[in-house]
């Protein structure tokens, strides 16, 4: 993922823990980003299926004319 000219802003407490501040727009893209992964990890063990297949099945779902 690369973001470009983006300054974050960070906070120190009292006990010199930080927390970043970002843009809410880069917050949702790193919950997209953090969405898709789950969802590789999930389905790695899934045989993988051919385009034909593919094809067939969004066929049968009315997904593909």
């Amino acid at each position: 993922m690369a973001m470009h000219n983006v300054q974050n802003e960070f906070v120190v407490d009292k006990g010199g823990e930080k927390t970043i501040i970002f843009p809410i727009a880069q917050h949702e893209k790193l919950m997209e980003d953090v969405h898709d992964l789950a969802v590789v990890a999930e389905r790695r063990k899934e045989k993988p299926i051919s385009y034909k297949e593919m094809k067939r099945r969004l066929k049968k779902h009315g997904l593909l004319l």
